[in-house]
């Protein structure tokens, strides 16, 4: 089947016809309760590992305050952007199938390049750190195992490599699922992952509490102090606020699940329904992973708090919980690798448009598959997972990616084409709200990006590449 669009499972058909909506693309049938899957599958995800160290760096209330604020923003702008799916009209206009084709509707095209490199970059960075992140909970899997065998002194550290290379495989033959619009199941096994690994954190949590009484605590965090220093502290605080923004960080796929849902009711308002039920759901989740997590650890918090309950007993529960990650990540990954794989080929398609190699569709046991889309998609997981070998630092890199995608994808472009599309008037209360928004949300973004890459660089100096042992 030649010339077929990634972002779409056939050809354009005709309006009336039964299987296409009005604009002749095929129909579309998803729900808002399945919009809420998508969401939570991406929402939570390696993020919420990290806030327990988040809450150790910056002290309870400031933690929870962080956490509600982001929380807050990410809830309005999620609804604001939702309207942008149409345009001009939020119900009657013309669909935009992507994040970049809405922002090029409403704010030309000029702003459409700027969300393109701000949006596939910060698309790259997470399935990198999505990568990294799973050989952390595959180690922790196999550590458990071990220590439960050989007993506690046995040696059982394990390469990060060869995990790593395990994962892209897996991740290799997911990629040739065609498109995003396919991921409903694997989207849905995802979240149900995520609930599991956070419940059985919590509980994890609560049992350390009920053992050994509260961790040490403070309102304001680690103390300064005993080799911590002031400067290191900042960049501590400024790194747990990229953590925290990633733990949220869904708005730039959020126009591409909406692109599922089905056109009656209006999409607009189902994905207003599913937006608030996905990121109340995981505040709820978040709070008290957080809360629990920084009391049973205290100050003493690890960045990723499901391996710091320890690899022994109940050793099958630890492994269970990182069996959960690592099942949870390979949907996500997906989720996050779809969109970039449309752009990539998408653009390949028109670049090329004579090109049998770019356009051509083989049939093998009643499966279409591309040569192209093998060998690119293919590429794109080996080149990201070589990334990820050389740099496996968990907390400074979810924390980039949070710090890279808050304020471009998830606050300023939301606010701009709500403006735009609403007509705002200039200097209106409305628009001086949204903007001091923006304006706050602008300082936020690049000094936590600051405290990320300062931990990287501080992390790359002391590393050996491709030597990393778990």
């Amino acid at each position: 089947m030649d010339n077929v669009s990634s972002l779409s499972i056939t050809e354009p058909g005709y309006p009336g016809d039964e299987k296409y909506d009005d604009d002749g693309q095929i129909k579309r049938t998803g729900t808002w309760q399945y919009a809420s899957v998508h969401i939570i599958t991406t929402v939570i995800g390696s993020g919420v590992l990290s806030l327990s160290w988040c809450f150790a760096q910056m002290g309870l209330i400031p933690g929870i305050i962080t956490l509600l604020f982001f929380c807050a923003i990410s809830l309005f702008t999620s609804i604001l952007l939702s309207d942008s799916y149409r345009s001009p009209d939020p119900v009657y206009g013309k669909r935009n199938s992507t994040y970049m084709n809405a922002v090029k509707a409403t704010l030309g095209m000029q702003h459409y390049k700027l969300c393109g490199i701000a949006q596939l970059s910060s698309l790259v960075i997470t399935t990198v750190g999505y990568t990294a992140t799973t050989t952390i909970s595959m180690a922790a899997i196999y550590k458990s195992n071990c220590y439960h065998q050989h007993g506690h002194h046995a040696d059982c550290r394990v390469r990060n490599n060869p995990l790593m290379v395990m994962f892209a495989v897996i991740e290799i033959f997911l990629s040739q699922v065609p498109n995003f619009h396919k991921l409903s199941m694997l989207s849905l096994v995802a979240a149900i992952m995520s609930f599991m690994y956070s419940t059985i954190g919590i509980g994890l949590s609560i049992g350390k509490l009920a053992q050994n009484g509260i961790g040490k605590m403070s309102l304001t965090g680690i103390p300064i102090g005993n080799g911590l220093t002031g400067m290191e502290k900042m960049w501590r605080i400024l790194s747990a606020l990229g953590d925290i923004a990633f733990a949220f960080a869904f708005n730039f796929v959020l126009i591409e699940i909406q692109d599922t849902l089905k056109s009656s009711p209006p999409e607009n308002k189902s994905m207003k329904k599913a937006t608030t039920v996905g990121i109340l759901t995981c505040s709820l989740f978040y709070t008290m992973c957080g809360v629990l997590g920084y009391a049973a650890f205290g100050n003493a918090a690890p960045g990723n708090f499901l391996t710091g309950f320890g690899f022994f007993d109940p050793f099958w529960l630890v492994g269970f919980a990182n069996l959960c990650v690592v099942i949870h990540l390979l949907g996500a990954y997906q989720i996050i690798a779809q969109l970039i794989f449309a752009f990539m080929e998408e653009w390949s398609r028109k670049r090329w448009t004579e090109s049998k190699f770019t356009t051509k569709y083989y049939t093998l046991g009643g499966l279409e598959f591309s040569l192209f889309r093998l060998i690119c998609r293919t590429t794109y997981v080996i080149l990201m997972t070589i990334i990820a070998m050389l740099f496996p630092f968990f907390n400074d890199l979810v924390a980039l990616i949070g710090a890279c995608t808050f304020w471009p994808l998830s606050v300023y472009f939301p606010i701009q084409m709500y403006i735009s599309q609403a007509k705002i008037p200039r200097l209106s209360y409305p628009w001086i709200f949204m903007q001091v928004i923006n304006l706050v949300c602008f300082i936020v973004s690049p000094v936590a990006a600051a405290g990320s890459i300062r931990g990287l660089v501080t992390s790359v100096a002391v590393f050996k590449p491709f030597q990393a042992v778990s």
